[in-house]
């Protein structure tokens, strides 16, 4: 077990843990007047974190989540972030209204891509999540070999795409999920892309960064996706976490929630070894560790953090406890 932080949003503030020299943990809470929405960690500097915020646009820290200073995009409702790996500096970002930005500095100037303006099915894209039904860009995801290729997910009504660095878009990709709520790359392999959502099977893939999706619906008894997570080493070995809607997901104690493996197009199977059965409190976040195959992390709404060192085949809880995970987590690993 590799993680030696691990952040979340406990709303509003970001609650950080941090593994001790003698194996126990510390958590404190940071940032707790700030409503944080998205977090996110340079590849290329991995000390330095950017959190999306309610209003108060970007926030960044550079010692790993102890600190935080306001960063850009001031007053913006930014719901998505994401860090390229492909290109340094390159960075993107997703806000309510549904607009995507990018800046190719490192953060020092942004720009809005206008083109994402004009998506035919925009004018249906809704979201009853929030008054007064605004939809907003959840899923955001760079290729991380391909600069030009970014894949956005909207919740709710689209999840779309552009190969040109935002000039040109997809309207929604048959297959993909309507109501997006997490959208990754590989880490490595641009061929392969992941998401989970609420509507559909709950969890769709792409072999082809992102132009083509399926959804895998045998072997998943519940449809309400949140999370999604690939091995670093196998591309084709991917999580999803489901519940049976919104309803029981977002109420804590009431998930009634699964975690599964696929291997591509599936089936599924549902992971037990250690889980509760089923899970309670939602898992918000699966995490893997892009130098240890095998090693999955599930953050659950209550604050527990469970891992596996074999591709979840069994489990143990971590000795940490988070006050709350809402929405997404990341880990920082030495």
């Amino acid at each position: 077990m590799n993680a030696t932080v691990f952040i979340a949003p406990a709303g509003p503030g970001l609650a950080r843990a941090t593994r001790q020299t003698d194996d126990t943990w510390s958590v404190e809470t940071v940032l707790p007047n700030v409503d944080v929405r998205a977090l996110a960690v340079d590849p290329h500097h991995p000390d330095t974190l950017l959190a999306g915020t309610q209003g108060r646009g970007l926030w960044r820290s550079t010692d790993r989540g102890a600190t935080w200073q306001p960063y850009a995009l001031d007053g913006q409702n930014v719901k998505s972030v994401t860090v390229s790996r492909a290109m340094p500096g390159l960075m993107a970002a997703g806000t309510k209204p549904p607009h995507v930005l990018l800046s190719h500095d490192g953060g020092a100037t942004w720009r809005e891509l206008e083109a994402f303006r004009r998506i035919r099915s925009r004018r249906l894209w809704f979201s009853p999540a929030e008054a007064p039904g605004t939809a907003y860009v959840l899923g955001l995801a760079l290729s991380p070999v391909d600069p030009d290729a970014i894949v956005v997910g909207i919740e709710a009504g689209a999840t779309v795409a552009s190969f040109d660095g935002g000039q040109a878009w997809t309207d929604h990709i048959p297959g993909s999920i309507r109501d997006c709520h997490t959208l990754i790359f590989h880490a490595t392999d641009g061929n392969w892309v992941y998401e989970a959502g609420g509507s559909g099977a709950g969890a769709a893939f792409s072999r082809d960064g992102g132009r083509t999706w399926q959804q895998v619906g045998e072997g998943m008894d519940r449809h309400y996706g949140w999370a999604v997570a690939a091995d670093p080493a196998e591309p084709d070995l991917w999580y999803a976490s489901t519940s049976p809607g919104p309803r029981k997901a977002h109420r804590p104690g009431h998930a009634e929630a699964h975690i599964y493996r696929a291997r591509g197009g599936g089936p599924w199977q549902k992971l037990g070894g250690g889980l509760p059965d089923p899970l309670m409190d939602m898992p918000y976040a699966l995490l893997t560790d892009p130098r240890a195959p095998g090693h999955l992390y599930a953050g659950l709404h209550g604050g527990a953090v469970w891992f596996s060192a074999d591709h979840g085949d069994r489990w143990e809880q971590l000795p940490v406890h988070l006050p709350q995970i809402e929405r997404t987590m990341i880990a920082l690993f030495d």
